[in-house]
């Protein structure tokens, strides 16, 4: 098994989650918003990205982005990625929004599928990247895309889908963490790889020891101190979940910290994802997807705080 989760419960730190709205891109009567990116801050205004569209799950989705200057109210400013071209990989939905700046540029990463929506659903998705001069878009594909597809080898963790990718500079590198399941597996058998490029366009290379993490149906890792920390949710093997884990090597993870009221697939203000400090700090605050009786998935802010605060 990757890593190691063995500390003794009286060692571990916990962190309590409070939530409030996110106005402008909170819950809304007919209107879909989930699967927030992690946020960046460029000059004073907060960007996020996030799936939009109309049926709970995100199968149908575009991916749309707004602004704020303070992390609480946000403007929706409009779709930054369409659906791809009918029949390809990417032509029934694009979602699960993540951005990494680099080399002076925004680099979006989505998620693809080809399929369209139906009960039960069997989603194809693979991970593309679009790029542009300004958060504002406009977003131009690249001709490599997809950037990372499911592996051909049915014995691997990904051999179904890979999905949900999250960005960190680490080592003059590009760090790439996404979700994968393998064929004849369910969601909550999800579990989390790496993999690894010199360029930010790639191409990417797994790591021969993934998966890192054998458990979450979600991906948030961000740099801390010299290694990496991941927040697990709800989903996977009982000693992993609710929690965060760290990382030296960005590879073996242990557990750190007990989570209450864990956020559901969330996006976090990191600012020192993509500098390569060493310096990195455990995050504060984001989005995630909020829920409420009568309304379909919307975004919802959180904070962390130490308990005790």
């Amino acid at each position: 098994m990757a890593g190691s989760v063995a500390v003794a419960q009286s060692q571990l730190g916990t962190v309590e989650v409070v939530y409030c709205d996110a106005e402008g891109i909170g819950a809304e009567e007919g209107v879909m918003r989930r699967d927030p990116s992690d946020i960046i801050k460029v000059d004073d205004l907060y960007y996020v990205w996030y799936s939009k569209g109309k049926i709970s799950p995100g199968y149908d989705a575009t991916v749309w982005y707004a602004t704020s200057p303070d992390g609480h109210s946000w403007t929706e400013k409009g779709m930054a990625l369409g659906k791809g071209e009918p029949g390809t990989w990417e032509g029934a939905s694009v979602f699960t929004p993540n951005i990494l700046v680099a080399e002076g540029r925004y680099w979006l990463f989505y998620t693809g599928t080809s399929r369209k929506f139906t009960r039960p659903f069997n989603p194809d998705s693979k991970i593309g990247i679009a790029v542009s001069d300004s958060p504002d878009g406009p977003w131009e594909r690249l001709d490599s895309n997809p950037a990372l597809t499911n592996s051909d080898d049915p014995e691997d963790f990904d051999s179904h889908l890979v999905d949900d990718a999250c960005l960190i500079v680490r080592d003059g590198k590009y760090w790439f963490y996404y979700k994968g399941r393998q064929l004849g597996k369910g969601p909550g058998q999800t579990k989390l790889g790496l993999a690894i490029a010199d360029k930010p366009e790639g191409p990417y290379v797994r790591y021969e020891g993934n998966p890192v993490i054998p458990g979450n149906h979600e991906v948030l890792v961000w740099p801390q101190g010299e290694g990496v920390a991941a927040l697990i949710g709800t989903t996977g093997p009982k000693e992993w979940v609710r929690s965060i884990v760290y990382a030296e090597d960005g590879i073996h993870f242990t557990k750190t910290h007990n989570v209450k009221n864990v956020p559901h697939a969330a996006g976090a203000y990191r600012p020192e994802a993509f500098t390569d400090s060493n310096n990195g700090t455990q995050i504060r605050w984001g989005v995630h997807i909020g829920s409420r009786k009568g309304f379909l998935p919307f975004v919802e802010r959180f904070d962390f705080k130490s308990a005790g605060e």
